[in-house]
């Protein structure tokens, strides 16, 4: 029988201004780091941190991520970090530089440390690698034997982030429960092909918990840039509770819709967790939820300011032949359709999407 787990990060430490304490997070695991950063935050990076590296001993470089988490920029990466010797690779940036981070360390054997600078998914906690084609669309993911050695959440850098970072992290946080409560009716595998636990279930009921109870005053902190205890939880509940509840619980149609919404071109330039939020509203479609519990999601979505219909993507005309080709992709083989606890085929989630952008017109202002 397939055993059932429980993974996440050897650490999750959240604050205000951690930025400049980083050789305290990196001397535990190496003294030769390569930073892997996202291009607003380079700078920042050089100025905050090589220096406090540096006379703390730790060799450093800083390397500028190139925009998408492929087979050739996790190639370029890792020649870099065998050039430099280095023993210790650090993410900083968004869940596509944190996703190349994480694979460059498997690949070169060294530990790895997360340093998300916003909280629009939850990439930083997982034990995954999402692949992109040098196109842009979904390739697959990309399985790691372990999760992040360090998770490194600033809450004063993550706030001063465009809200819709922040938003996109809800959209993504919130299909956790759903998709973790799907995955254990269907005795499905989660994130590390083992059966879901009721640890993992129960955070990420407690993700869903927290998202619902402060969704009204973090997004008001997050519009403001500022940081707040409720704004604090839902970064708890964004990045670690998401994480984790999602590793161990599972995933399932939300974020194979995601997957298959990902072909579009059109799409490319939305964030993950705002076709995930959708995927979610898919999902609801296909289990016949309770209208309660589509009421509350409808309800974090809009306070949030997610998108709700396909209008709202900029999609003026749903084209079949291109939803259909979402539907076939979200049900490939490999892809965590089969998670749910109903049976579906690609009509039927196309059929569903249709229903879910009908759906969000209902509730559209």
């Amino acid at each position: 029988m397939i055993p059932r787990s429980i993974t996440s990060p050897k650490k999750f430490i959240i604050g205000q201004n951690l930025l400049p304490q980083l050789d305290g997070f990196i001397k535990d695991f190496g003294n030769n780091a390569v930073l892997i950063c996202d291009e607003f935050i380079l700078n920042k990076v050089k100025a905050e941190a090589l220096p406090v590296l540096q006379q703390a001993g730790i060799t450093a470089h800083a390397e500028q991520f190139q925009y998408e988490c492929t087979d050739t920029e996790i190639g370029r990466i890792h020649e870099i970090v065998k050039h430099h010797g280095a023993n210790v690779v650090v993410g900083i940036g968004g869940g596509k530089t944190m996703d190349v981070a994480k694979a460059v360390a498997h690949f070169a054997h060294i530990p790895v440390i997360i340093f998300p600078t916003i909280a629009s998914t939850d990439a930083p906690c997982t034990a995954l690698s999402v692949i992109y084609k040098d196109d842009g669309e979904f390739d697959r993911y990309l399985f790691l034997p372990q999760n992040p050695d360090a998770v490194i959440a600033d809450t004063g850098i993550i706030a001063a982030a465009p809200t819709k970072f922040f938003a996109a992290g809800v959209g993504d946080a919130l299909a956790t429960f759903f998709e973790a409560r799907a995955c254990c009716y269907a005795d499905g595998l989660n994130l590390v092909q083992k059966r879901v636990s009721r640890t993992g279930l129960g955070m990420a009921l407690m993700c869903y918990e927290l998202i619902v109870e402060n969704i009204e005053m973090a997004m008001d902190a997050a519009r403001r840039h500022v940081v707040t205890p409720a704004l604090e939880e839902m970064v708890e509940a964004t990045i670690y509770l998401s994480g984790v509840g999602a590793e161990s619980g599972g995933l399932a149609a939300a974020h194979a819709v995601s997957n298959g919404m990902s072909s579009l071109p059109q799409l490319h330039h939305i964030q993950h967790g705002e076709k995930v939020a959708f995927g979610l509203l898919t999902q609801l479609v296909l289990e016949k939820a309770d209208a309660e519990e589509i009421e509350n999601v409808i309800y974090v979505m809009k306070t949030a300011g997610l998108p709700l219909t396909l209008a709202d993507f900029g999609i003026e005309e749903m084209v079949e032949a291109d939803w259909r080709q979402v539907a076939e992709i979200a049900c490939a083989k490999g892809d965590t359709m089969c998670n749910m606890p109903v049976k579906v085929n690609a009509d039927r989630v196309y059929q569903a999407m249709v229903a879910a952008d009908a759906l969000a017109q209902r509730y559209h202002d």
